[in-house]
């Protein structure tokens, strides 16, 4: 029998990642996508699979290696996914029965979400549009063509920046275009714009008999001359299939999400924000009359966040699936998150409150009804990457689909969380968890057979969770003889809206203190920690958090930052949110907060810094953009401290969830071996 082995940072080459399921009502035949390192190490294969409704014959459904977002046509005669055609991503076609799939649409800037209409006949389409070329297609292949040619031999122009919003991680500089909405015929591929101006349409929904369309933006009224990059708020608009008879259906004070209408159409279900607090205001689920009228907050726990808020390192921009309505409309079903887990529950129409259907610790992050009214649902924990169940909600029974990892996981052992609670010093209660060492044995008398270094890692957000999901990074550092540390301190999702907005304004204050009493805690309780050897690291808020806890405490002997603020100054005026981000989170601008924002800057206490720092950053992150970094670099080799510097090449901030694989290696190689050398 072979002996069993922790993880590597090489393993994430065998990682299969599963989602996006969608099944047919015709014959309940489910479709979803695997997710896999190439074999040059250098990028992704995406297929497209298909079973029966029991989950049996099992087989790869289309030919493509980047295949994605499949979507069974309403009668599951013809299935619809995107695929790229002439280097753009188009929507393509392929009868349910196999063959050859065609390419559908041929739109300028290729094709965004899309949702199939409810006979089937066309589809709804985002696609960005140039501004001067408001149609947004291109009549045929020599036309594709040759605007390639001519962005080739295009000479080298000035770039004009009018909006404050002009860039975004991962997508680079803004380049004019806006999202707009088109319907598209299923057989010709012809289209017809639905939306056009100077706004992005983003969410839409389909009503239940085709003649309406639901949509998210925030269109300016006329003689509005506010700046829409400055309000970061956007409305729901119901409008004709074709555009026509727009309405506003909120009042220019919400941040509106995805949408679905009641199965009469009388009314729209709605994820959104009131932002009552500002950007930690925590998303719900709404009910509006689809003619307009008054709104309903279906949550009447107010404490809910809808959604999964879940941060781990295995997706990368999947979002949450919007609202589903039960078939006879009474009640509305959606994710939620809650204590360190995100699972679905349903909440009745009529606002007289919610159950929760699929709970327990794990990590629901993805869902779709299937055609005997249960769902099929992508399940995370902590010991699996994700797999796809059928649950029928009648029964509460689960039946898994799909073992994704399963062979090449029980090869390896594994680390289990142990949860618990910390009631800090000013009454808040934090929740945590310890994954002890691969391996780890104690002592028959009860007492550790030896000490082990302990390392904190701490989430990004703020306004994120960690929680019961599948952490590679935690798993590396357990393998390597580590205890590992993570909690979710103040100004986390989860745990309630005073305590997600419990961080903003106090950046450093009670969340560090959180953090350090939830370090306390764990040296109290679990006696194998080793107090002289801890370690702590994190990302993005985590990284800002790691380079304050090093500027103010000596009790860390090694620190790893990742994608990190360590200059809020610089901060507002070079990150893709930094204005209101900073305005927002920390409670000021430059010019008139100048000593503020130097205040909660760990690069202010740079001077204190004794623990050796490791910085590891992405070239091409524009939401924490790299000189945050090299300032934190270039102040510590100054001042003779024990530092390195890493960075990673055309690399965003999204590199440890959806990055260049190798590159995402290198990172987990060098946080482990950081931890290793000075642990």
């Amino acid at each position: 029998m072979t002996e069993k082995r922790g993880l590597t940072a090489e393993d994430l080459y065998r990682f299969v990642w599963v989602g996006a399921p969608d099944v047919s009502k015709a014959d309940g035949r489910i479709v979803y996508t695997e997710r896999t390192v190439n074999e040059k190490r250098d990028g992704y294969i995406t297929k497209i699979r298909a079973m029966d409704e029991h989950g049996k014959n099992d087989f790869v459904f289309t030919s493509g290696e980047q295949d994605a977002s499949p979507l069974w046509s309403p009668d599951g005669s013809k299935l619809a996914f995107a695929r790229k055609h002439l280097d753009k991503r188009q929507i393509w076609i392929l009868p349910a029965s196999g063959g050859e799939a065609r390419v559908l649409t041929k739109l300028a800037n290729g094709a965004g979400g899309f949702k199939w209409s409810p006979d089937g006949s066309k589809l709804l389409v985002s696609s960005q549009v140039d501004a001067e070329r408001t149609d947004g297609t291109h009549s045929d292949r020599e036309d594709a063509n040759r605007d390639s040619k001519e962005d080739q031999d295009k000479p080298l122009e000035a770039q004009v920046i009018d909006r404050i919003r002009y860039k975004g991680d991962g997508s680079g500089l803004w380049d004019g275009k806006r999202t707009h909405l088109f319907v598209v015929d299923a057989e010709s591929g012809s289209e017809t714009a639905v939306t056009s101006g100077d706004f992005d349409a983003e969410s839409f929904a389909w009503s239940p008999d085709g003649s309406k369309i639901a949509f998210a933006a925030y269109i300016p009224e006329e003689g509005d001359d506010t700046d829409p990059d400055l309000l970061l708020v956007s409305d729901l608009y119901v409008a004709d299939a074709d555009g026509g008879n727009r309405r506003k259906l909120t009042g220019s004070d919400w941040g509106v999400g995805q949408m679905a209408f009641a199965p009469d159409g009388s009314k729209i279900a709605f994820f959104a924000s009131d932002r009552s607090y500002h950007n930690a205001t925590l998303n719900r689920l709404y009910l509006v009359p689809a003619e307009g009228g008054e709104i309903a907050c279906l949550v009447q726990d107010r404490d809910l966040l809808i959604g999964n808020s879940v941060v781990g390192d295995m997706r990368s921009g999947l979002g949450s699936p919007a609202p589903l309505f039960s078939s006879d409309g009474s009640s509305v079903y959606a994710l939620f998150t809650r204590h360190g887990s995100a699972g679905l529950a349903r909440f009745a129409a009529d606002g007289s409150g919610h159950e929760v259907l699929l709970g327990g610790d794990r990590d629901v992050y993805q869902v779709t009804p299937d055609h005997n009214d249960g769902f099929i649902v992508a399940v995370s924990d902590a010991l699996n990457p994700g797999d796809l169940y059928r649950f029928a909600p009648g029964t509460k029974e689960e039946t898994r689909l799909t073992d994704s990892n399963g062979v090449w996981l029980g090869e390896h052992e594994l680390s289990a969380p142990e949860a618990f609670w910390v009631e800090t010093k000013d009454g808040w209660k934090v929740q945590g968890w310890i994954m002890k060492p691969v391996g780890f044995k104690q002592e028959s008398g009860g007492g550790p057979s030896q000490k082990v270094p302990t390392i904190l890692e701490i989430h990004g957000g703020p306004h994120m969770m960690y929680g019961h999901t599948f952490m590679h990074e935690f798993q590396l550092l357990a393998s390597q003889g580590n205890a590992v540390i993570f909690s979710n301190p103040r100004g986390g999702h989860g745990y309630g809206q005073e305590f997600v907005n419990a961080c903003r304004g106090d950046y450093g204050g009670g969340d560090y203190r959180d953090l350090m009493e939830t370090v306390d805690y764990a040296l109290e309780r679990f006696d194998y920690i080793d107090e002289e050897r801890l370690g702590v690291t994190g990302g993005s808020y985590g990284g800002f958090m790691t380079n304050w806890i090093v500027g103010h405490t000596d009790r860390f002997k090694a620190a790893v930052t990742q994608r990190s603020i360590s200059n809020w100054i610089s901060f507002y005026g070079v990150s893709d949110i930094g204005f209101f981000f900073t305005e927002d989170q920390i409670g000021g601008d430059v010019w008139q907060s100048t000593e503020l924002l130097w205040k909660h800057s760990p690069l202010a206490y740079v001077q204190q810094v004794r623990t050796p720092l490791l910085i590891l950053h992405g070239e091409q992150d524009l939401r924490c953009p790299i000189e945050q970094a090299e300032q934190l670099f270039t102040a510590l080799k100054r001042l003779g401290r024990k530092t390195r510097l890493v960075r990673f090449p055309g690399a965003s901030h999204d590199l440890s969830r959806g990055g260049h694989p190798s590159l995402r290696v290198a990172r987990l190689s060098h946080i482990a071996g950081w931890m290793e050398e000075y642990l």
